[in-house]
């Protein structure tokens, strides 16, 4: 199997896993979303820990962090990074669990739109006239999703801004997949013990209190946390740019899909109508991203 094969498998199976999370997060549905996200970082910390150390990663782990030390602007997107994370990785178990799927998956389809004005406004870089038709024909379709709601889709903006704002702040600091999330991971860590800590002396903590199947999911979510991510970072290393971006749709079609026909969470016309706009806007963006991709390798040719 060629380089490019596996990575083509590699972030298929990483967007598959991503797109089946709710599956998960569903069976955790009888614990509070708060504590389900503390239990989510505390426990994907302590596996990718053991992973890197079974690997034979620690010194490398060292070094990532003395180089953080050294470079404080780094340390401090970092940081910020791995808060706006944590949001979002809230959001998602919370709409998720109260039935909300079709805004979860909104907003992982406008991701990619918010991604491309982020980089225009941070990264100076260009859109195209093409591109900007796009980012328009998605905000028609944000903008019937609101009217229909009477307020805006909070969760699904929630969701995209937090993702976006994450990954311009990582694209300032470069890190292997997996040393870079125990690294997120243990700035946050501190946070989530403590409240985790607050919890169990209220007696509200459901760890070690409802069932075993209970616990065991729980710890389980610190490995369903870093298996995709690791897949994620040994596919982008193997396959063009535009090829993951054609791939990143597979998540939120199967949250969508998931959302309609096993939770039966209502598409009405109106939801089908926004969303299609959203497709029309999707299909234009990477039509254009593949055309200027075939562009430039004539031009190299």
């Amino acid at each position: 199997m060629s380089e490019e094969r596996k990575g083509i498998v590699y972030t298929f199976l990483s967007y598959a896993m991503w797109g089946v999370l709710p599956l998960f997060w569903k069976l955790l549905e009888h614990v509070d979303s708060m504590e389900v996200l503390l239990g989510r970082i505390i426990w994907a910390f302590i596996f990718t820990l053991l992973t890197i150390v079974i690997i034979g990663q620690k010194a490398a782990l060292f070094q990532d962090l003395r180089y953080l030390w050294q470079h404080k602007k780094q340390l401090a997107s970092l940081i910020a990074a791995s808060l706006m994370i944590a949001v979002n990785w809230y959001i998602f178990i919370y709409a998720v669990n109260s039935n909300q799927m079709l805004e979860t998956s909104l907003g992982y389809y406008i991701n990619p739109l918010i991604s491309v004005l982020f980089g225009v406004l941070f990264f100076k870089e260009r859109l195209s006239r093409t591109q900007l038709v796009a980012v328009l024909i998605a905000l028609i379709g944000v903008m019937i999703m609101t009217i229909n709601y009477g307020q805006l889709p909070w969760i699904a903006l929630v969701l995209a801004l937090s993702f976006g704002i994450y990954g311009v702040l990582k694209k300032r600091v470069v890190l292997d997949a997996l040393r870079g999330l125990a690294i997120e991971t243990l700035f946050t860590l501190p946070i989530a013990v403590i409240f985790y800590l607050y919890l169990f002396q209220q007696g509200t903590l459901s760890f070690l209190h409802v069932s075993l199947s209970t616990d065991v999911l729980l710890i389980a979510s610190g490995a369903v946390t870093a298996i995709p991510l690791i897949f994620f970072a040994k596919g982008a290393q193997r396959i063009p740019l535009y090829l993951i971006g054609f791939l990143q749709y597979i998540a939120p079609t199967m949250m969508l899909v998931l959302g309609v026909v096993l939770y039966k969470e209502p598409f009405t016309k109106v939801e089908l109508l926004a969303f299609s706009f959203i497709w029309l806007a999707l299909c234009i963006f990477s039509l254009s991203t593949l055309r200027e991709q075939h562009m430039k390798k004539r031009r190299i040719a």
